[in-house]
């Protein structure tokens, strides 16, 4: 568990923004000019939206597997290697601003071609990678992108804004994972979404983005930075065409909100829905200290004794090699002679 030394007291910065679709250079210089605004605002914490960085997969909800394979090598292409010069472009700019940033990408997978993961890379003012999270388990029709993280990066890291964790959208309604993090001492929460206009019709995206925050702020008595991303009308075009079905999908409002939540579960200042921009809020992490003394999960109102949590922390790779133990040349015979039996 990570004690913070000190109780900060910082800006923090949710952006609430659309990617340039599926072009990762203009994505990531557009990235660099969000940075730079939030930290001329005085902004400690920036946070980005879920796969900023190219996009997100809408066909999946919109195609049948066949019809989406191609936007899946599209996709494939413009994904980003950790590391790797677009990794390399958003930590300078972390570091010549001096801020903590997390931010959402497609991560081509080191080991196979054609895999992909759902990430977040967490970067020090210094510009250091602290950590990468992949996606635990993509939600419904992402399955057909992403393939599913291991809890190597279920990790909560030692910041200058205090000890942060981060999830991935559907991940926020993961108990046992928001659990792993709280039980790390974490008390400033990234919280990365899409804008999802295509979920069913009764789902109310902006409500459950703010439902999740709240209960995972009120229930770890902690700070949460929520950013999501927005729809541009290039993007419905892209992916949509002259589709007007498809079209119709994305005509629903209420499907983004941003903003950042306090530890009693209430929005420290008014959230921003649909709309592109960057909410900031007031972090003063002491006000997480009275609270716990009512209801502290991961201390005194727990159970441990009752409750268990058993995390496998090991990076999961597809091959595993175990060295073999040469013989001594001694023990080989000479050519002509006959091993003894």
């Amino acid at each position: 568990m990570l004690v913070p030394k000190t109780l900060p007291r910082f800006t923090a910065a949710a952006v609430q923004a659309a990617p340039v679709y599926l072009d990762t250079g203009a994505t990531v210089d557009k990235a660099v000019a969000l940075i730079a605004e939030a930290a001329h605002n005085g902004a400690s914490l920036v946070v980005f939206p879920e796969v900023f960085v190219p996009g997100y997969p809408y066909w999946n909800w919109t195609m049948n597997p066949v019809q989406g394979s191609p936007w899946f090598e599209r996709l494939y292409r413009a994904a980003v290697d950790i590391p790797g010069p677009h990794v390399d472009t958003l930590r300078d700019a972390a570091r010549r601003h001096h801020i903590v940033l997390v931010i959402g990408v497609n991560e081509r997978s080191p080991h196979s071609f054609g895999t992909l993961y759902n990430s977040i890379i967490t970067i020090g003012p210094t510009g250091d990678v602290l950590g990468v999270h992949r996606k635990l388990v993509p939600t419904w029709a992402e399955k057909l992108t992403w393939s599913g993280g291991d809890g190597s990066g279920l990790r909560v890291h030692e910041t200058p804004v205090g000890p942060l964790g981060a999830l991935a959208c559907g991940e926020n309604t993961n108990t046992l994972a928001r659990f792993a993090l709280l039980a790390q001492g974490e008390l400033v929460h990234a919280a990365t979404y899409v804008a999802l206009p295509v979920a069913p019709t009764d789902y109310d995206m902006s409500e459950a983005i703010a439902v999740r925050a709240a209960a995972h702020s009120f229930e770890g008595k902690v700070f949460s930075v929520v950013a999501c991303s927005s729809l541009t009308p290039e993007i419905v075009g892209t992916v949509a065409g002259d589709d007007q079905r498809i079209r119709a999908l994305f005509d629903r409002p209420c499907s983004a909100l941003s903003g950042i939540f306090g530890p009693d579960g209430r929005p420290v200042t008014d959230p921003l829905v649909d709309d592109e921009g960057i909410v900031y809020g007031q972090i003063d992490l002491a006000r997480c200290i009275q609270p716990k003394q009512m209801h502290d999960i991961t201390g005194h109102y727990n159970r441990f004794d009752v409750f268990r949590l058993h995390v496998d922390n090991r990076p999961h790779t597809p091959l595993t090699f175990h060295e073999a133990v040469s013989r001594p040349a001694e023990q080989f015979p000479a050519d002509g002679e006959k091993e003894e039996a």
